[in-house]
């Protein structure tokens, strides 16, 4: 340790600067000159106060502005270490490697893009714009419907246009399906993780959440019957493929059970299918199994993009369709007519499969990116997804990992915001998509792998 420690003594001798500024612009230097190597053991601020021939207290604050630069980390009883290789990651807007949000990733491909431009360049051309910007029979124009079902027919081969609604978007679905089935102060079933949206819902419309036990094939049937009997829910929400957030699908065995024991207690079953079409083997709907009891959510924002709110429900009957459609009214007049054209364009020239197709494959060479930077850490990951849940060890709790990854410039989300039971794992969900490049994300991802590998830092758990 003596070499760096005699040079900064002469440069100190010869600056005017405060002496634990400079310090921290030395290590700084240090690192990036290669003087100093990542997870190298710096000297005690007793030692580096004598050898410098400082006093403590500018010491002590010289490394307070090395740990708030994050060059360096300090742990009680360990000492203090320079900062992994890994680079802090700059912040677009606050949200730097965002890794909170559940987007699907953005393909480089120029071929595809230049489709997309063109067939909306010709559907606005094609199109009365006036009549675009007028209101519109709730549930979608003719087009619009005929693109629904022949999505909805990947999955739901004998869907039928009558049952079907075009809603602005999953969540204004959700929205009006859990206002719909259950009155303020009655209940849902849900997993015990589930998709942070239904939450929100069922707290803003009063409605109460009772949480199903998970394990690898799904939410517990058994804990279901049990709550039919005893609990009388008013209906079943789940997502069922890819699950948001530990990426698990329900198991065909447990898709049956759970939809037998809503066909003996009638009870309804939302069956928020989001992610269906990114897997290429696509599991069989919940629907298919009780189709007179489940109401089908599908969309775009997960296959396509955040901000294609085009969304499709199938209904258990026409009726049913019907109602829910009044619902929907109420709480947002109509679908955008401008975004259900360009979606419905894309659903019938085959542009929305294509841009599945290139997503799949964005998403699989992350997922491996993924795979190589976090072996051995019990990551949950589906090879066709675009997020992943990562289990902590006991070195961090979630909350401190979390929190730390921000101050590097990558978010993640906190186990807590999934969690319906009160009792959170030790995980995050870590989301690969959105406008993050493949470089970017695999930077990230290294940053994540590092801080987990050499967990050096100042708010660290302490065992």
């Amino acid at each position: 340790m003596n070499h760096p420690v005699a040079h900064w003594s002469r440069r100190l001798e010869a600056s005017a600067q405060p002496a634990y500024l400079l310090i921290a612009d030395l290590i700084a230097e240090d690192v990036r000159n290669g003087r100093l190597s990542a997870r190298e053991r710096l000297p005690t601020l007793r030692e580096l106060a004598d050898l410098l021939r400082l006093n403590y207290t500018t010491v002590a604050r010289a490394y307070a502005e090395a740990r708030k630069r994050g060059l360096i980390d300090s742990r009680p009883g360990m000492g203090t270490f320079v900062r992994g290789t890994s680079p802090s990651l700059p912040l677009r807007g606050g949200s730097g490697a965002e890794m909170t949000m559940n987007m699907p990733p953005e393909p480089a491909d120029a071929a595809l893009l230049a489709r997309m431009h063109d067939s909306a360049a010709d559907v606005m051309a094609r199109t009365d714009l006036y009549d675009l910007m007028r209101y519109q029979d709730f549930g979608g124009a003719p087009d619009d419907r005929r693109a629904a079902v022949q999505w909805l027919r990947r999955v739901l081969p004998d869907c039928r246009g009558e049952h079907v609604l075009v809603c602005p978007g999953i969540h204004s679905a959700l929205a009006a399906l859990v206002s719909q089935l259950a009155r303020p102060g009655e209940l849902i079933c849900v997993e015990s993780l589930t998709y942070p949206g239904i939450k929100a819902l069922a707290n803003q419309l009063g409605v109460q959440l009772h949480a199903l036990p998970l394990d690898d094939e799904g939410p517990s049937a058994a804990a279901f019957e049990l709550a039919c009997k005893t609990l009388k829910p008013k209906a079943l929400y789940c997502n069922p493929t890819v699950l948001n957030p530990t990426t698990t699908s329900i198991s065909p065995a447990r898709r049956e059970a759970l939809a037998d024991v809503a066909l003996r207690f009638s009870i309804p079953i939302i069956e928020d299918d989001a992610y269906a079409m990114l897997p290429r083997e696509k599991p069989s709907p919940i629907a298919l199994l009780a189709p007179e009891l489940t109401w089908y959510v599908t969309g775009f924002s997960k296959c396509l993009g955040a901000g294609v709110r085009t969304a499709y429900v199938c209904a258990p009957s026409e009726r049913q369709a019907q109602r829910l459609a009044g619902a929907l009214r109420a709480t947002t007049v109509m679908a955008s007519p401008i975004t259900n054209a360009l979606t419905s364009r894309w659903v019938l020239d085959g542009t929305a499969e294509a841009m599945v197709q290139a997503i799949r494959a964005e998403s699989m060479a992350r997922q491996a990116m993924a795979s190589r930077h976090l072996a051995g850490r019990g990551v949950l990951s589906q090879p066709e997804g675009f997020h992943l849940w990562l289990p902590l060890s006991s070195s961090w709790s979630v909350v401190e990992f979390a929190s730390y990854l921000r101050t590097q410039g990558v978010a993640v989300v906190a186990s807590a915001a999934f969690s319906t039971d009160g009792d959170p794992p030790d995980a995050v969900r870590v989301c690969l998509g959105g406008p993050l490049t493949r470089n970017e994300c695999d930077d990230a991802l290294r940053l994540i792998a590092d801080t987990l590998e050499h967990p050096q830092h100042p708010h660290a758990t302490v065992r």
